[in-house]
C-alpha cells in the first residue's frame, strides 16, 4: 500500500471509529418520522454549529422520552456534515431527501445560508419545505410565490428593522432619528448584503445618515473599518458580522475607542462564543435576538431533568446549556416539532411527507397559551405562519453581555412589516418572473 492509499484508509477508519462511538437512534421504521440533520462539527463555523445541534438533539430525545413522540410518532434522526459550505450542504440534502429507512422527511433545516440559497429551488421540486429560522431568502416570506421556503420568525429585514426601532427607542422616539448616523459593519457576502435594502428604505424614511462598511471574510483584520468608523464618528453601529469576525470586531473597535455599548450585533453576531474571546472588551455589548441566552425558561428545567441530569444530552460542554446557540437549537426543533404537529391534524398521526410538512407549516400558530404549555413563553416569540405570511413574528429581544453572562434588556422589539411587505413583494415577483413561476392564489389554498 502506497502512503497517499495508507493515509486515506487510516483517515476513514479513525473517521468510523469516531462515528460509531457517537450515540446513534435507532434504525427508521416506516412508523419514525425522519429529522435530516445538516449540521457542521468542523470547520471554521464549528464553534458556533456545536451547540445548536446539542440543543436540537436534546429537544428531539426530550420528545421522544417524555412525551413518547409527536403524538406517537417516534423521531429519528442522522446529521451530515456540510463544513457551512453550499457544495456540502446539497450533498446533505440529496442524500437525505428521501428519507431513512422508510421514514419520510417532513422538513428540512438548511443551517447555513450559503446552503439554504443553493437549495432553494431543488426543495421546491422535491416538495420538501425548507426552514430557514435567521437566514435565507428574505421574499420567501411570500409564501405564493415560495411554497416551500420558510425563513420563520425573523429575516433580515424584520432584523434590520427591529434594530432600527430599539435604537429610536434609546433615542427617544422615531422622530430623533433625523440626522443621526447609524454604520452596518458587515460581513461581505449575500448574508451580510441583505439588509442594505430596508436599511435604506428607512433612512429615507426617517432621515438618518445610511453608512454601509464591508469586512472581508473572515475577517481577521478589521483595522481599516474601525479606523473609518473613528472618522465618521456614527451614533449607533449594527454589526452584522459571523464567526471569528465578530470578536474581532469587537475587540479592534474597543482599541479604536468606540463604545462598545453603542454597538448591536445581530442574531449571528450575539451568541456566548462571540463574546468571550473579546475578554473584557467585549462588556456593555448589544445583540439582537430571537431566541435570548439563559437556562431559566421551563423547557431548560423540563430537559435538565430528562435529558441532562440522566447522561443523555449532545452537549460536550456543560456550561452551553442555555447558550444563545443551544437554544437556537431549541427554538428550531420545537418549530419542527409543531409544525409536524399542526400537519398531523389534518393528515392523522402519522409520519408526514413534505407536502404535509408544508401544510403544517402554512397552519403553525403558537401562542403565548401553547408556547407555555411547551415550556417556550419569553423564550420563543407567538408565531403564526400563513400560505402568505412564511415569516410569522418579526421580532427580537435585546440583550446586553455583562463580562460573564447575557442580561435581557427589553421585551420583544417587533419590525415595521407593514413598511418591509412592499420590499418583498417586490423581490418575490422579480423572482417570479425570472423563475418563470405562476404564484398560488393564497386565499383559496387556505
Amino acid at each position: 500500500m502506497n502512503a497517499t492509499l495508507k493515509h486515506s484508509a487510516t483517515a476513514l477508519a479513525l473517521a468510523l471509529g469516531l462515528y460509531s462511538a457517537l450515540p446513534q437512534p435507532a434504525l427508521a421504521a416506516a412508523t419514525e418520522q425522519f429529522f435530516p440533520l445538516a449540521t457542521y462539527r468542523v470547520g471554521a463555523y464549528a464553534s458556533s454549529g456545536i451547540p445548536v445541534w446539542a440543543g436540537m438533539i436534546d429537544y428531539l430525545r426530550y420528545i421522544n422520552e417524555v412525551e413518547g413522540g409527536i403524538n406517537g410518532v417516534k423521531l429519528v434522526w442522522q446529521e451530515c456534515e456540510t463544513e457551512w459550505t453550499a457544495e456540502k450542504g446539497i450533498e446533505c440534502y440529496e442524500r437525505f431527501k428521501h428519507g431513512l429507512e422508510g421514514a419520510p422527511v417532513a422538513v428540512y433545516q438548511p443551517n447555513g445560508a450559503p446552503a439554504a440559497y443553493a437549495l432553494g429551488d431543488k426543495a421546491a421540486a422535491d416538495r420538501i419545505p425548507l426552514i430557514t429560522l435567521g437566514y435565507g431568502r428574505t421574499e420567501a416570506t411570500d409564501g405564493s410565490v415560495f411554497p416551500y421556503n420558510f425563513p420563520a420568525m425573523l429575516t433580515f429585514y424584520s432584523e434590520a428593522s427591529a434594530f432600527i426601532n430599539y435604537v429610536a427607542e434609546r433615542e427617544g422616539g422615531l422622530d430623533k432619528l433625523k440626522g443621526k448616523k447609524i454604520a452596518t459593519v458587515y460581513h461581505d457576502s449575500a448574508y451580510g448584503r441583505e439588509t442594505q435594502a430596508p436599511l435604506r428604505l428607512l433612512a429615507e424614511k426617517y432621515g438618518f445618515e445610511n453608512i454601509q462598511i464591508p469586512v472581508a471574510d473572515p475577517g481577521n483584520e478589521q483595522a481599516s473599518q474601525w479606523r473609518q468608523v473613528r472618522q465618521l464618528k456614527p451614533d449607533w453601529v449594527f454589526l452584522r458580522t459571523w464567526g471569528v469576525s465578530t470578536p474581532v470586531a469587537i475587540k479592534t473597535a474597543a482599541r479604536f475607542g468606540y463604545p462598545v455599548d453603542h454597538i448591536i450585533g445581530d442574531i449571528w453576531a450575539s451568541s456566548n462564543e462571540d463574546v468571550l474571546p473579546a475578554g473584557e472588551m467585549g462588556k456593555g455589548y448589544l445583540a439582537l435576538t430571537p431566541y435570548p441566552g439563559g437556562a431559566s425558561f421551563d423547557i431548560h428545567q423540563r430537559i435538565k431533568q430528562h435529558i441532562l441530569d440522566q447522561g443523555k444530552s449532545d452537549l460536550k460542554d456543560p456550561k452551553s446549556f442555555g447558550s444563545v446557540y443551544y437554544n437556537s437549537g431549541l427554538v428550531n426543533a420545537a418549530i419542527a416539532v409543531e409544525a409536524i404537529r399542526a400537519g398531523q391534524k389534518k393528515f392523522g398521526n402519522r409520519p408526514l411527507n413534505g407536502e404535509e410538512g408544508r401544510w403544517g407549516l402554512e397552519h403553525l400558530n403558537l401562542d403565548d397559551a401553547r408556547l407555555k404549555e411547551i415550556g417556550f413563553l419569553g423564550l420563543m416569540q407567538p408565531l403564526k405562519l400563513s400560505c402568505d405570511d412564511h415569516e410569522g413574528g418579526g421580532a427580537a429581544k435585546v440583550q446586553q453581555w455583562d463580562g460573564k453572562q447575557w442580561n435581557l434588556i427589553t421585551d420583544w422589539v417587533q419590525a415595521d412589516r407593514q413598511t418591509l411587505r412592499p420590499l418583498i413583494d417586490a423581490k418575490s415577483a422579480e423572482y417570479a418572473k425570472e423563475k418563470g413561476v405562476q404564484a398560488r392564489k393564497c386565499a383559496v389554498e387556505q
